[in-house]
């Protein structure tokens, strides 16, 4: 790389790393592993297209979690790499303002920090490169970045390294197949950036879970604080079981009708360890929620119906005017195993961990498996397992995230529930009368 008075920066790329310049399109995402070399990557990239650009005043931003993060690991080699253009007057360095501007054209690379998103509001870009992804606030990108971007289309590098269920694994699995997306995964045995002895140390004296996340890029590794990691929920969508398998165990439905314009109301069958394509609609009032509800209950004769009762109230009582016997469960209510759990909700996912642990078969979709692994739990003060609410939830993820899915696969573990007999069945069909799902216990 070089400027027209031949300037030569100190960059000679690893055969990975020329792979990563040559594949990248308008938004890129790589997992590496720590110490892969992700931030000489992410600067030489930025300093490539900010002194090939030919419009006016072009911006580029470097943005990592903290801005005292930022200067520590990416302000200090931008300045080196550019000191041979400083030299000769090529850039101008503004340490105020953490900015490197070069003078052929006018373009700026800036150093900015996640923690404060409003520093970086009301500006035009051209290209950005986010750091530790899976750190960053997810309206950084949402709210701010993405829209910056617009003007002039331009582009974004994310790099980072793998962190349970956050806004860089939702980014990463939604380039899979999108057309301006690519998304690039390099272990530590693609790099070569570590001396072999040393990752064979690495190997030996951290944990299974934690080397395969930090140097093996493994977004399924769990977690210390997932209720249910995405290895377990992609096993368990790998499982399928037949009717003769869940014949006579009962059958349970629950509804999780959406509570927010964006989430969305859902409807989930299951039998035994077998959990069936739930049925997802967007945009439906309680009255066309409940009729759809009806008519699963009509065809598959369901031994019980469980639905949450904090966004269903419309819906219970107007499937209770229609003759149905359904169960209100309200998500913030008091668990049966009040010594264990602050909340039914925190029980209901609990035993739907169990429930996949135990061989629990769900159907093979991407956003469930995604949901299954999002939330994560911890313990107060009294010993109690805590569950991440939906609203933290969507605060972390990016603009969404809520788990919908998932929510009403759990509500389906709400009580333990009797099949009906062969009696109860025909008299449901021609009388409706009224069935207690938890008789027989």
């Amino acid at each position: 790389m070089a400027t027209s008075k031949q300037v030569r920066l100190d960059y000679r790329p690893r055969e990975w790393q020329q792979e990563c310049h040559k594949s990248r399109k308008r938004f890129t995402v790589l997992a590496l592993h720590r110490r892969a070399g992700k931030t000489e990557l992410a600067i030489m990239e930025l300093i490539d297209k900010a002194m090939k650009f030919r419009l006016d005043l072009g911006q580029f931003f470097y943005i990592a979690p903290f801005l005292k993060q930022a200067k520590a690991i990416a302000w200090a080699r931008l300045k080196q790499k550019l000191e041979p253009l400083r030299q000769v007057s090529a850039v101008e360095i503004n340490e105020g303002e953490l900015s490197a501007t070069f003078q052929h054209n006018g373009a700026v690379i800036r150093i900015f920090g996640g923690d404060n998103p409003d520093a970086m509001r009301g500006v035009r870009l051209d290209g950005v490169v986010i750091d530790e992804v899976a750190q960053i606030k997810p309206e950084v990108w949402n709210d701010i970045i993405q829209p910056a971007l617009s003007d002039r289309k331009g582009w974004a590098v994310f790099i980072g390294t793998p962190s349970g269920i956050n806004l860089f694994s939702e980014i990463y699995y939604r380039a899979d197949g999108l057309p301006d997306w690519h998304a690039g995964r390099y272990t530590v045995y693609d790099t070569n950036a570590i001396d072999e002895e040393e990752v064979a140390r690495l190997r030996r004296d951290m944990g299974e879970t934690s080397f395969s996340r930090e140097y093996l890029c493994d977004f399924s590794a769990a977690g210390d604080d997932q209720l249910i990691s995405l290895s377990e929920a992609e096993e368990a969508a790998r499982r399928v079981y037949t009717a003769r398998d869940t014949d006579g165990l009962p059958r349970i439905i629950g509804v999780d009708p959406a509570r927010f314009g964006d989430d969305r109301s859902v409807i989930f069958k299951r039998q035994g360890l077998q959990a069936f394509s739930p049925s997802v609609y967007r945009g439906i009032d309680n009255m066309e929620l409940a009729a759809r509800v009806a008519a699963a209950i009509e065809s598959w004769q369901p031994d019980a119906v469980f639905i949450d009762a904090g966004a269903g109230s419309g819906v219970i009582d107007r499937l209770r005017q229609l003759g149905h016997d359904v169960i209100e469960v309200p998500f913030g209510g008091k668990a049966t195993k009040a010594n264990l759990f602050v909340n039914r909700r925190v029980e209901m996912w609990s035993e739907l961990a169990d429930w996949i642990r135990a061989g629990g078969a769900i159907p093979n979709d991407k956003d469930l498996k995604q949901e299954l692994a999002t939330p994560v739990y911890w313990y107060d003060a009294a010993g109690k397992r805590v569950l991440e609410s939906k609203d933290d939830i969507k605060k972390r993820l990016q603009g969404g995230g809520s788990p919908d899915l998932a929510d009403a696969l759990a509500l389906t573990f709400a009580y333990p529930v009797s099949p009906k007999n062969p009696l109860d069945q025909h008299r449901a069909k021609t009388s409706r009368r009224e069935y207690d799902p938890y008789a027989g216990r």
